[in-house]
């Protein structure tokens, strides 16, 4: 719970202010410091800072007694602020006009979740989203708001996958395919942003972010052609598995083994 409130601004010395008094109202700056165990001079200046940020109700008297501010009320408040705060930045820092697309590397697993949820976080139409089904963890909450704000979710999956997204299109696997040691995924936002990186393997999970048009095009005609196929196989699968194998599996051993085309 005290992390949880840092989330949101708090100190940790704050947070445990801010417990203890929503656990039991009015008490003094002393009954606070002893409850947290904290000297009484941090505990008052804890206190008037949350008076400030308008987490706590200082009750007058001899001594002083303070309350905490119910939690739904703090963050209508907090809430409230940050917006002010936003739509202002937003009018006074424009950014400057980019000349050239830009491409941005992401390593390790906080950086990526960030990158994911800040791209989905902003995403206003459209979100496609292409991954192996192991990985379904990263980007199902961040997609699932999304959903509910009214952006379209495309979801993608190689293997089975139980998410309560709308539309989920899922590949079978095959062991024809080659070995994987990294599961790429890819992320196309309002077919202008894209992520593309991968999970597992030797490597740490990382992606390239970019806003580049030949890589937005070239997943949004990855995307083309996997709804044309979902729709040709749909109507056309018995047809195609009797002449080119399961999971087209004959058509892989002609390009794999007999050409030895090893792309």
């Amino acid at each position: 719970m005290i992390e949880l409130l840092r989330h949101i601004g708090l100190s940790e010395l704050e947070a445990k202010c801010y417990l203890t008094l929503h656990e039991e109202s009015g008490l003094s700056g002393y009954e606070v410091a002893k409850r947290v165990s904290v000297s009484r001079t941090n505990v008052y200046a804890a206190l008037r800072s949350l008076s400030d940020k308008g987490a706590c109700l200082t009750i007058e008297g001899d001594p002083a007694r303070y309350d905490a501010v119910p939690v739904e009320q703090l963050l209508r408040l907090m809430r409230s602020d940050f917006e002010r705060t936003a739509e202002r930045l937003v009018r006074e820092i424009q950014p400057p006009p980019r000349i050239v697309p830009a491409f941005y590397n992401w390593q390790g697993s906080k950086p990526l979740e960030q990158a994911i949820r800040r791209l989905t976080v902003n995403a206003s139409k459209t979100i496609v989203a292409d991954l192996w089904s192991e990985d379904i963890r990263w980007f199902e909450e961040p997609l699932l708001e999304a959903e509910r704000r009214g952006v379209t979710v495309i979801l993608i999956t190689l293997g089975e996958v139980r998410t309560a997204l709308n539309n989920v299109r899922v590949h079978k696997r095959s062991d024809a395919w080659p070995n994987q040691t990294a599961r790429k995924f890819s992320l196309l936002c309002d077919s202008a942003n894209a992520l593309l990186g991968s999970f597992g393997g030797e490597v740490k999970p990382s992606a390239v972010e970019t806003d580049h048009p030949a890589v937005v095009e070239t997943l949004k005609n990855a995307f083309y052609h996997d709804m044309l196929m979902t729709h040709i196989e749909a109507d056309f699968g018995r047809e195609l598995a009797a002449k080119y194998g399961e999971n087209y599996e004959k058509l892989l051993a002609y390009y794999m083994k007999d050409k030895g085309w090893d792309i």
